[in-house]
């Protein structure tokens, strides 16, 4: 086994309890375990499909001299969409792991399909294990048909909730409407109250007294 391998291994033990688990099951995760010996401190948070950091040598054209160099994977960060979690997952993935998504229809078909083996990245076997245990639990849940006449009365009521909701919302609209209606004629005769006040004060000032 890689050392990434005996490390992720070691931590399953510690936590599962290496004695209180059969010896067969063990080997069993052992076998399911990537065994690969070199990965990207960054591709364990991501699904990178096998994409990994290359070395090689940059070498110029007068002379010859090498000099080191790294090839880093196209990596970009995109939301997903997940039907068995029924909403977007954000993850960084590269434009290779976007072309094999594709090609199996999607995030959760190639999460199922990819092998634990081959599954580098360990947030790629978290997802997976998640989605199977979710897959798995779906199984188990009993399904109940409806008769066609039951399916017309329940799209039926959806129909009279949606239009009552409509015209809630309509009724809503046309009271907030006269409320501000109302608010702004009250404050149009204030104003005015308020102008004739002013104007018969000055009419009164101009008056001029009777002389004794």
């Amino acid at each position: 086994m890689a050392f990434r391998s005996r490390e992720l291994y070691k931590k399953i033990a510690r936590k599962v309890g290496e004695g209180s688990v059969p010896k067969e099951v063990m080997e069993s995760v052992k076998k399911c375990l990537p065994n690969n010996k070199l990965i990207m401190g960054r591709a364990k948070r991501g699904i990178y499909a096998g994409r990994h950091i290359q070395f090689g040598n940059k070498v110029s054209e007068d002379g010859g001299n090498k000099s080191r160099r790294t090839w880093k994977p196209n990596v970009q960060e995109k939301r997903l969409f997940s039907y068995i979690h029924d909403r977007h997952i954000r993850v960084k993935v590269t434009t290779h792991a976007l072309r094999c998504i594709d090609k199996a229809g999607g995030i959760d078909e190639y999460l199922l399909n990819t092998p634990y083996d081959k599954m580098d990245t360990e947030m790629g076997l978290f997802w997976k294990a998640k989605i199977e245990k979710m897959y798995d639990e779906l199984g188990k849940m009993d399904v109940c048909f409806f008769s066609p006449e039951e399916e017309a009365k329940i799209t039926k009521g959806f129909e009279e909730l949606k239009l009552a909701k409509k015209e809630a919302r309509r009724e809503a609209r046309r009271a907030s409407a006269k409320q501000k209606q109302t608010e702004r004629e009250n404050a149009e005769a204030e104003q005015t109250s308020e102008a004739k006040q002013i104007e018969e004060g000055t009419a009164d000032g101009n008056i001029e007294k009777p002389e004794s």
